[in-house]
């Protein structure tokens, strides 16, 4: 098994790349699953991560964990608190907007209550279209296929927000099963070598919640994505594997007034 792509890491937290595919713990939705993003870090690291924020399972990119319980609550109040940059790429279906906020208020998916009976809550996606393509092919009813590169930066931290956004919008992911379209994702996965949700997260930015610096992480795409990304004329947008940790910018006193 292929060691984990470890982005950075000190005394109180590390960054990883989460496989697409892979969940990050056990839960009642994980039956009969054996293989955990924890446990992994665990074996990996040989000392146990803790938690501070999520990914869905067929998502890929950038997860930060606490090495102890104390740091992942402060980096947990941190994401909550929404002091935290989140982009993300995604491969959509159609020519998406230039530019645009999303802002359709969205109810829990929480499982335990039928969906129309959670309250709607107030979700908001900056999304901006990077590239575009036209297939010579017939996917659907039209005999030309059109895809967008977007990138989505979530404001609020609904569940499957960005998938639900840019569904919603007429953008939906290619490959997600639960709000795309099968036909382009059968297209994708069978046509195209990519049977996987095309969304990844490429960039974290937080303060340390112990260092005197902001951590801010880029994290390549896998090879699928990347592979998509070339036949598609999209190199230009493929990020790369970066740390940066500026100082915390304190504001002066004249600021503060």
């Amino acid at each position: 098994m292929q060691p984990l792509n470890i982005l950075y890491q000190d005394e109180h937290l590390v960054a990883v790349h989460k496989p697409s595919g892979l969940l990050v713990h056990r839960s009642a939705l994980a039956r009969g699953e054996t293989e955990f993003l924890l446990q992994r870090m665990r074996d990996q690291l040989g000392k146990r991560v803790y938690p501070v924020h999520r990914l869905d399972r067929p998502t890929s990119g950038v997860m930060v964990f606490g090495l102890s319980s104390e740091a992942a609550a402060l980096l947990s109040e941190g994401f909550s608190e929404r002091q935290v940059e989140k982009r993300y790429l995604a491969v959509v279906r159609g020519k998406a907007p230039e530019q645009e906020r999303l802002d359709y208020p969205l109810r829990e998916e929480d499982g335990t209550r039928p969906k129309a009976e959670m309250p709607a809550m107030p979700a908001m996606t900056d999304i901006r279209r990077l590239d575009s393509v036209e297939l010579p092919v017939q996917v659907d009813r039209y005999p030309v296929a059109r895809y967008s590169l977007v990138e989505a930066r979530p404001l609020t931290g609904r569940r499957h927000q960005i998938r639900r956004h840019l569904s919603r919008r007429g953008y939906p992911i290619i490959g997600d099963a639960k709000h795309g379209k099968s036909v382009h994702n059968r297209f994708f996965a069978e046509q195209m070598a990519a049977p996987r949700l095309l969304l990844a997260a490429t960039y974290l930015a937080f303060d340390h919640p112990l260092l005197d610096k902001r951590i801010q992480l880029s994290c390549a795409v896998d090879e699928t994505m990347k592979n998509l990304f070339e036949q598609f004329g999209w190199q230009g947008h493929l990020p790369l594997d970066s740390v940066r940790t500026p100082p915390i910018a304190t504001p002066s006193a004249l600021q503060a007034l």
